[in-house]
């Protein structure tokens, strides 16, 4: 829980049935309380996979980057992203359903890269047309949370039950991404039996991006995350063993942060803190990018 100047944010983190962990990380709730003073709440999310996000009772706005906030539709979709979300949301409830790449491949008839950096209405975009049902069931229950994760855990236990397989490399990168001692692509494409090439058309079909960029942005969020998790470390404390120097550091977070981690570290971060504190307690990662996939892609 975060609260400050009368706002307060209360989350709440569920993992997914065993069947449904290759492809989901978490299913998880904000409910958001703005103060009189303060009609919204507003915070910055790191880059991060794929998020279905459901606004119940609430408006959101958002951009990724450096855009112009827009507004957000009751069931919005953010695809994956390489660059920070800027939003703002008002005393309401938010849940969302975190997807591992290999759940957008296998549900979702598109290619990752297509919606990367992105943020689009799920209501209007076909491709999410699997999930309609649920943000519609949502926004006319009232039986309170528990009821609300039962919907959830039911209606995309059913999406995936009925769900193809998915080429098992996709999974074996996911793994290895989340390996802090893989850091070259090279070792990646040895490590998946593929050539530097294939790697490249399989990392931007399902995960969004290219390796290279994907393995920088991994070693980034785990320094931000021990910096969220325990700012005492300062940020030489939380630097990835893998950083040349500090120098170094300051360039990939003004590339993913859009500012200096001085800039940042001067935020407030009432739903990222809360976010980033739930998630490790539930999930044992603070961040959804670095959420280790358990068990194969087979229901």
């Amino acid at each position: 829980m975060y609260a400050a100047r009368g706002q307060s944010v209360h989350m709440h983190y569920s993992l997914p049935a065993a069947p449904l962990r290759p492809f989901v990380t978490a299913f998880y709730c904000a409910d958001v309380t703005c103060s009189p003073r303060d009609a919204w709440l507003e915070d910055y999310l790191q880059p991060e996979w794929v998020n279905l996000r459901f606004l119940l009772n609430t408006v959101a706005q958002s951009a990724i980057g450096a855009g112009e906030l827009q507004r957000c539709s009751d069931f919005s979709v953010t695809g994956p992203t390489s660059r920070a979300s800027r939003f703002r949301l008002r005393s309401g409830r938010v849940w969302g359903i975190g997807l591992l790449p290999e759940g957008w491949a296998a549900l979702l008839p598109a290619q990752a890269g297509d919606y990367a950096d992105r943020l689009v209405d799920g209501l209007a975009d076909p491709v999410f047309a699997g999930f309609v049902p649920l943000a519609r069931a949502l926004a006319a229950n009232d039986g309170g949370f528990a009821q609300e994760l039962e919907l959830i855990e039911t209606h995309v236990g059913e999406l995936f039950a009925h769900a193809p397989p998915v080429d098992p490399a996709i999974a074996a990168l996911t793994a290895a991404l989340a390996d802090p001692e893989r850091v070259a692509v090279a070792e990646l494409a040895e490590q998946l039996g593929m050539t530097t090439r294939s790697l490249e058309r399989l990392s931007r079909r399902a995960f969004g991006f290219t390796p290279k960029l994907l393995l920088r942005r991994q070693r980034f969020l785990r320094s931000l995350a021990r910096f969220m998790l325990d700012p005492s470390l300062k940020w030489l404390g939380a630097l990835d063993d893998f950083y040349y120097d500090q120098s170094h550091f300051v360039r990939d977070f003004r590339c993913f942060m859009g500012m200096s981690p001085s800039a940042y570290a001067k935020l407030d971060k009432p739903l990222l803190i809360a976010a980033a504190r739930a998630r490790m307690a539930v999930a044992g990662e603070a961040m959804q990018a670095l959420h280790r996939p358990v068990g194969s892609g087979t229901l």
